[in-house]
């Protein structure tokens, strides 16, 4: 519009306020996106009189108004000062106690945009009492505003100690219920403000306290960069857990209600350092709070419990012994494969289903003490020539002494149960892990609760440990199947066993301050 700016801000002055409307809704359409006629307006003076325009308790006049310095502000740097140099600022954070929605959503709006990393008036903006309002917005039925609120809480949020007044004024929990909103951009600018309340050690407690660790953690995210929004967030909490910010936590586990206490072990299990693992979990009860959810009557308390258990066992472990492949056994002198059921020097034969196997007492008094008892105690085979052997299979029994004489054995699955048994009932420990790491790869939702009572009648507690992590690891789809809260009743002992153990290994564990 060649030469029409000029004479519509002279027109904001005009005495008739549908006049002053008009010419300020045009000027917001020529400011749109339009820098020439950005610029034009602010040279011809226009900015004191929209900034009156601001004060106006006529709702469409201060609307319009508010509109045409959103548009001028709008990536200009430049005459976003001049706005703010013209006293802007004051008249904007009123209008967020308007009774104009919109034009609540664009002083936010415009807020946020004075708030830019490139201006040093997020304290201001606070200090002259944006918050309160802002937050109040949070609670709006109206999701555009509760969108800008929370774009403007965002951006104040990269300043420390706008970190810790926003929390403090109620801003923490609002934000952390509109991350299950199913408005992207609502979602994402909540995970922004989160992200920028998280910085502040002095929110980290609260934070927790609230079950924002949990919320951060469940809730689904629409948008990649709000996924990535979420991690960073959590990662900035683990940070910050240490100090005076994991004394307080442990205070909290001590004396607040016991829904309180379950939060901060559940997010401790998440994101404290493996050194303060067991001055939290053994020193300070955590454990028990832990295992106090998996007898909960809630099935999500129940999945809460078992997850950050699971969490838990894969900071304390590095490699737990059924992680991998169990190392070779305690070394000792073996008399090889070309001794194995050899007659050749043999000075005792086993009689196993009818057949003789030839063996050597030194090779079996050297491999366990159940031989060792056998050939040197009061037993009856001391002395024999040939020993009946009534209750183990041929094939079984050959494998046995195969390891025995050559410290290895390949253990298939369809007879390591049978070597299991074969093994616990001559004490040959490094045969028993063997079969109990062949074992447990065939672990499955069908046969856990069978493997675990197997891993309790022959004493296999590598193969009941590895148990006790899968029923951890897949306590969603276990819990849908009958019979699983007898079998999380039985294996809680054992849980509580094996997390003591695990948690109280040597270990660096004081604060770290």
């Amino acid at each position: 519009m060649e030469g029409g700016i000029p004479p519509l801000v002279e027109l904001l002055e005009f005495t008739d306020t549908k006049v002053q409307r008009a010419a300020a809704g045009a000027l917001r359409t020529l400011a749109f996106k339009n820098d020439e006629n950005k610029n034009q307006i602010v040279e011809c003076n226009a900015l004191p009189t929209l900034i009156l325009m601001l004060r106006s308790e006529d709702a469409a006049i201060h609307y319009e108004a508010v509109g045409v310095i959103g548009n001028l502000v709008h990536s200009s740097p430049n005459i976003k000062k001049e706005v703010l140099a013209a006293g802007a600022l004051q008249p904007v954070i009123g209008l967020l106690n308007s009774c104009c929605s919109e034009s609540q959503r664009e002083a936010a709006l415009l807020l946020g945009q004075f708030a830019a990393t490139d201006s040093d008036c997020k304290v201001h903006i606070v200090q002259r009492g944006a918050v309160r309002p802002l937050i109040e917005m949070l609670h709006s039925p109206d999701v555009q505003l509760k969108e800008m609120s929370t774009f403007a809480l965002g951006r104040l949020a990269q300043d420390t100690h706008n970190q810790a007044g926003i929390a403090h004024s109620g801003g923490l929990v609002p934000l952390l219920k509109l991350l299950d909103s199913k408005n992207g951009s609502l979602q994402h600018n909540a995970a922004f403000a989160l992200y920028g309340l998280a910085d502040n050690e002095d929110n980290v407690s609260d934070f927790i306290r609230v079950g924002g660790v949990q919320r951060l953690q469940d809730g689904e995210f629409i948008v990649q960069a709000t996924k990535d929004c979420v991690a960073k967030t959590l990662k900035r909490l683990e940070e910050k857990i240490h100090g005076r910010v994991l004394n307080h936590l442990l205070y909290l586990m001590r004396v607040a209600e016991k829904p309180v206490q379950r939060r901060v072990a559940l997010a401790l299990a998440y994101l404290c350092s493996p050194d303060d693992q067991r001055t939290i979990f053994i020193d300070n009860n955590g454990l028990e709070l832990l295992l106090g959810l998996l007898g909960s009557t809630s099935t999500k308390q129940q999945l809460d419990g078992a997850v950050a258990l699971y969490k838990l066992s894969n900071k304390a472990m590095t490699l737990s012994p059924m992680d991998a492949a169990p190392p070779s056994p305690t070394p000792q002198v073996y008399l090889g494969e070309q001794y194995v059921n050899n007659a050749t020097l043999s000075d005792v034969t086993f009689l196993v289903e009818g057949r003789r196997f030839y063996a050597h007492r030194i090779c079996l008094l050297a491999s366990s003490d159940a031989f060792r008892a056998m050939f040197d105690g009061g037993y009856r085979e001391k002395d024999a020539r040939d020993i009946e052997i009534p209750n183990i299979k041929w094939e079984v029994f050959e494998l046995m002494m195969r390891f025995i004489y050559t410290g290895s054995v390949d253990v298939t699955l369809d007879i390591a149960q049978d070597l299991l048994r074969a093994a616990d009932q001559y004490l040959l420990e490094g045969l028993k892990r063997l079969c109990e790491y062949t074992i447990a790869q065939d672990i499955s939702l069908e046969n856990v609760s069978s493997m675990y009572e197997l891993s309790e009648a022959f004493h296999a507690i590598s193969l009941r440990h590895t148990c006790i992590l899968f029923i951890l690891e897949h306590f969603d789809k276990l819990s849908a199947r009958p019979g699983h809260l007898h079998l999380i009743q039985r294996t809680v002992p054992e849980i509580r066993n094996y997390f003591a153990k695990a948690l109280t290994k040597p270990n660096p564990h004081k604060l770290r301050l």
